[in-house]
């Protein structure tokens, strides 16, 4: 069965590999896992979790509703009670109920941010964020077991699940909105009223910002949210060429400002009142700065080794301290769970910060964004430039490179440690780390970081300098790197 279950679950192309009976092995194989012994790992207490509870929720592709019925109906099979969403939801607000109800597991069915053509299945632990590394491996030695046996899913009837009490349909929100109350300062919102356009991109955060604001006296203006499974023939992925649709708003006066979330709202994108793009590297810096010196928070900082250093100059001046961690959330996770830590998060969007679920989540960095441009009484722009003077100038860029044929992560690993630049436009060497496939970090803080794929014959490169300039430099030796490994 061509079905791996990676750190954040499975996606594939719908009705190729992601069919319903492939779907309904994995849900069986998470029914076998999640009834093991060692499911839980000692990470929440056993007295602390219903072991037969199970959270489903579901995006707005296509067929996802049925999807995660289908999903009910094998856990239903297997004696547990489902917890099933009465309609699309973020994923953050479907891991909140997985701790709030003191579930002992979630499943989302969502492919994120993935081309329309994909669906796929999130697993969630009972602390609210993505199931660890070893409990999705368990998952798939059950699959292949499963299968090895020729042993089908358990199936039950949904309306006979239903009239047992065995599934149970819920509204995610109420209590997820309860949650995020403890943590944005929506009396600082209501005192200074925001005109903004929230674009959700046709996925599960549509109407979540824009309910949650009632009462505050902003004027939110909502594009792309009604229920569109194709997404308008964009992938609902928050960076700037994907979002013409919130420029367009924005440039007709729409609002001061626009939010932007993913398919499934657990990531974040932003654009200012001139239509510039403000990216999660700098919404993160902004957070980090809003919640150091607006709130007087404490604590240490984890960011994503593709992530920008504006985070670590921000951190210094405060004198904060900063772990670096693998691309990944599941890797800030960790960090999160084991320590307290102030705020967490990725290039990719996925933030999070103290007192929530281990869990990039849009909609929560939406609000504090919100927040961030209410206490201040300045534009979005004028924020983004007060931070640039104090820890920039920043810039950033990221190329994916085809390599002719496959290279070994291992073997490419070692080459571009063996050939590291000793300076790239007269700016000299500092260091080189391995965190993540290999970073050179130069002597202004510029930085390059170059991943192999471990699946493809991809070179995937990042890059942040102090000059534009800079960036393309260090782009430019990436590429020398390409070529050289024809």
């Amino acid at each position: 069965m061509p079905i791996h279950f990676g750190t954040d679950g499975w996606r594939a192309v719908i009705s190729d590999t992601f069919t319903f009976h492939n779907l309904r092995m994995v849900a069986q194989a998470i029914a076998d896992a999640v009834n093991s012994e060692s499911w839980n790992n000692g990470t929440i207490a056993k007295s602390d979790i219903n072991l037969r509870n199970i959270v489903v929720g579901f995006d707005t592709r296509f067929l996802s509703d049925r999807y995660a019925m289908d999903v009910a109906r094998v856990l239903a099979a297997n004696g547990y009670s489902v917890f099933l969403s009465q309609s699309d939801a973020p994923t953050p607000a479907i891991s909140y109920m997985v701790r709030h109800s003191k579930s002992v597991a979630g499943i989302m069915i969502t492919a994120s941010h993935n081309a329309p053509r994909y669906n796929g299945v999130k697993l969630k632990a009972a602390y609210g964020g993505s199931a660890l590394g070893e409990q999705c491996r368990r998952v798939e030695v059950y699959l292949n077991d499963n299968e090895e046996r020729a042993r089908g899913p358990n199936l039950m009837d949904y309306d006979q699940a239903r009239k047992l009490g065995l599934i149970q349909k819920f509204n995610p929100l109420p209590p997820y909105y309860d949650h995020l109350r403890t943590l944005i300062e929506f009396d600082t919102i209501a005192d200074n009223p925001q005109r903004l356009v929230v674009d959700s991109m046709y996925g599960s955060g549509r109407g979540v910002i824009k309910g949650i604001l009632q009462g505050t006296g902003c004027e939110v203006q909502e594009i792309r949210a009604e229920m569109n499974p194709g997404f308008g023939g964009v992938h609902p992925e928050p960076i700037m060429s994907n979002l013409g649709s919130l420029a367009g708003a924005i440039s007709t006066h729409m609002g001061n400002f626009g939010l932007a979330t993913d398919g499934d709202a657990d990531r974040i994108g932003a654009m200012d009142e001139r239509g510039n793009f403000v990216d999660p590297h700098k919404i993160m810096a902004l957070a980090l700065k809003h919640l150091v010196e607006k709130r007087g928070w404490k604590g240490a900082v984890v960011r994503t080794v593709s992530t920008t250093r504006m985070i670590d100059r921000l951190a210094a001046q405060y004198g904060l301290p900063v772990y670096e961690t693998p691309v990944g959330f599941n890797h800030i996770a960790d960090h999160m769970l084991k320590e307290d830590i102030l705020i967490g998060g990725e290039e990719s969007g996925g933030i999070s910060f103290r007192g929530h679920i281990p869990e990039g989540d849009g909609i929560l960095l939406g609000l504090l964004l919100i927040e961030i441009v209410a206490s201040n009484h300045a534009s979005l722009y004028e924020l983004v430039a007060d931070l640039l003077k104090q820890v920039g100038p920043a810039f950033y860029q990221r190329k994916d490179l085809r390599l002719n044929h496959p290279v070994a992560k291992d073997r490419m690993i070692k080459i571009l440690v063996d050939q590291a630049p000793s300076h790239i436009s007269d700016v000299g060497l500092e260091k080189v780390t391995t965190t993540d496939g290999v970073k050179y970090i130069f002597n202004d803080d510029s930085w390059l970081l170059i991943r192999p794929s471990g699946t493809e014959p991809v070179l995937r490169v990042y890059a942040e300098g102090r000059e534009q300039n800079m960036v393309q430099a260090l782009i430019g030796f990436g590429e020398k790197i390409a070529e050289g490994c024809t």
